[in-house]
């Protein structure tokens, strides 16, 4: 297997680890918070929160273009395509469905915004364990014939 592709691998198990704790923990715990600490707890979450993901989204992002256009010869063209489909679900979902929730979330906590926050996430959650799975499954497939 190249470096790159275990690059790309690590960063996707993380983001799925993380993105699991997000959905499962985080994200349902806002409902728990008082409207009046919510503003000050909600920016300091964006803060935090993008340091330790930014570099993991950019990081995967840009290593599986790089498998795509090198085209690793262990890894099927198709999958490295399909691979990256889903990575577009992914980012698609947080452009149009977490990010307009989070500034909903910036202006007022309320029931309806923090569930329909946790309802669209879940598609970031499966695309992440999909492509997991995927991975996962061309680093057995790969390691086998190495």
């Amino acid at each position: 297997m190249s470096s790159m592709f275990l690059l790309h691998l690590a960063c996707t198990l993380v983001m799925t680890g993380l993105i699991w704790f997000v959905q499962v923990v985080h994200y349902p715990l806002f409902a728990r918070i008082g409207k009046r600490e919510f503003a000050g707890y909600f920016d300091r979450h964006l803060k935090r929160t993008t340091l330790v993901v930014a570099p993991f989204m950019l990081g995967e992002v840009a290593s599986a273009l790089l498998l795509i256009v090198t085209q690793d010869p262990v890894i099927s063209h198709l999958r490295a395509r399909l691979s990256f489909g889903c990575l577009l679900v992914i980012w698609l979902s947080t452009a149009t469905l977490q990010i307009p929730r989070h500034r909903a979330l910036q202006l007022g906590q309320t029931p309806e915004a923090v569930a329909s926050l946790v309802d669209t996430n879940w598609i970031r959650t499966v695309g992440w364990s999909a492509r997991s799975a995927l991975l996962l499954d061309l680093l057995r497939v790969g390691s086998a014939i190495e």
